[in-house]
C-alpha cells in the first residue's frame, strides 16, 4: 500500500473486533513506533502496552467508557517522560556511536543541556507532549500500513490512568491509541479544504 493510500485509508476504530496482534506485526509496529523522529533525538516518552482485559477494565471508567479501550488487542499509553537528564546522556551517547565527530558531540551537548536546564516543570511536560504527538502519527499510520486498524484517544483521566498503571512520577500519561482489528465501518473522511489550511 502507498504511504498516500495508508494516510487516506486510516480511520478512527470505535470498535475493534477483539482479536490479537500477533508478536512480529506488534513488533514491526513499535519499531516504526520507536523510529519516531524527536527533537534533538530525546525521544521523550515512555508507552505502556496494555493487553490485559482485566486491567482494561479497570481503564475503562477512567476513559469515558469508550468501548476501545477494553475491545482493543493492543492499548499503548503514551507518556511524557520528563526525566530529560538522563535521556540527554544518552543521546549524547548514541550521537557519539554513530560516529558524530567528539567535537560536534560537545558542542551538541552544551547547546542541549542549556536548552532543557532553563525549562520549568510545565515546559518539560509541554516539550515532552509535543514530541509525543510525532510518535503517535507513526503509531495509527504505522498500524494501518501493517493491515491494523487503530484509534487515538484524548478522552481519558491521566491521573487515574498512572495509578492502575502504577507508573512513576515522571512518566504521565498524554495520549491513548488503541490498536487491532476494526469491527466497525468507517465513514466518508472529511478534511478541510486545501485553501483552508494553506496560505
Amino acid at each position: 500500500m502507498e504511504f498516500k493510500e495508508i494516510v487516506m485509508q486510516r480511520y478512527a476504530s470505535k470498535q475493534f473486533d477483539g482479536r490479537m496482534i500477533d508478536e512480529p506485526t506488534l513488533f514491526t509496529l513499535l519499531d516504526i513506533i520507536r523510529y519516531s523522529p524527536s527533537a534533538f533525538n530525546l525521544q521523550p516518552w515512555k508507552i505502556k502496552i496494555v493487553t490485559a482485559g482485566r486491567i482494561k477494565k479497570n481503564l475503562l471508567p477512567h476513559s469515558n467508557n469508550q468501548p476501545q479501550v477494553t475491545t482493543c488487542s493492543h492499548l499503548l499509553v503514551f507518556c511524557a517522560n520528563t526525566e530529560l537528564e538522563g535521556l540527554v546522556d544518552k543521546a549524547l551517547e548514541g550521537f557519539a556511536e554513530s560516529g558524530l565527530p567528539k567535537e560536534s558531540v560537545s558542542q551538541y551537548a552544551a547547546m542541549i543541556k542549556g536548552y532543557i536546564g532553563s525549562m520549568s516543570p510545565e515546559q518539560r511536560i509541554a516539550f515532552a507532549r509535543e514530541q509525543i504527538h510525532i510518535a503517535l502519527g507513526n503509531a495509527v499510520n504505522g498500524a494501518k500500513s501493517l493491515g491494523l486498524d487503530s484509534c487515538p484517544m484524548g478522552g481519558f483521566d491521566p491521573v487515574a490512568y498512572a495509578d492502575v498503571l502504577f507508573l512513576p512520577d515522571e512518566y504521565i500519561p498524554v495520549v491513548l491509541c488503541a490498536v487491532g482489528y476494526a469491527a466497525d465501518k468507517p465513514h466518508l473522511k472529511w478534511r478541510l479544504p486545501r485553501e483552508e489550511v494553506f496560505f
